[in-house]
């Protein structure tokens, strides 16, 4: 099973998000993999909160996945992480935020197909704001190093979802 993976990091400019200022962002990164699932499968596999499997992190979304829930982030010994979904076109792309102090930090998703049972996924990672350059550092040490193997994982594991729902096995 092929998989393709690309990664981009950038300290440029970029498109800037909603609640955000004008301000060009501090931090950017990218990665797109292919996954062996269906487009409508993989976007509702990753829509549903309870197949976010980062540990140690628990994830918890207050209401629906849709524009203006609120969701959590919870990592042991740390204070919880709150976020909210900024923008939703169904089936397509997701946008999450997270604030911070006099910033913002952003997960923008986008599903596109590639084949019937094939779907590129692609994670952009924006921080940006007044305040972003205190954040970039830790941003990056928390995502650039992990980004490409985080989503070759999240590919694998909703190709594995797609496979055992049609042969009614949780087993390849």
């Amino acid at each position: 099973m092929e998989r393709r993976g690309k990664s981009k990091a950038s300290d440029t400019p970029g498109s800037v998000n909603e609640g955000a200022t004008s301000n060009p962002p501090a931090y950017q990164l990218e990665h797109s993999v292919e996954a062996d699932a269906s487009p409508s499968f993989a976007w509702n596999w990753r829509t549903d909160v309870k197949n976010w499997d980062d540990p140690p992190a628990r994830f918890q979304l207050d209401g629906p996945f849709a524009r203006g829930s609120s969701g959590t982030t919870v990592l042991p010994g740390q204070a919880p992480l709150h976020w909210r979904i900024r923008e939703v076109q169904p089936g397509r792309s997701f946008v999450i935020e997270m604030p911070l102090d006099e910033a913002v930090l952003s997960f923008e998703w986008r599903f596109d197909a590639v084949a019937d049972r094939r779907t590129r996924i692609t994670q952009r990672i924006v921080l940006s704001g007044d305040n972003a350059s205190a954040f970039a550092e830790q941003v990056q040490a928390n995502f650039s190093a992990t980004l490409s193997d985080g989503m070759k994982r999240i590919a694998d594991a909703m190709a594995r979802a797609e496979r055992s729902t049609e042969t009614g096995s949780d087993h390849d």
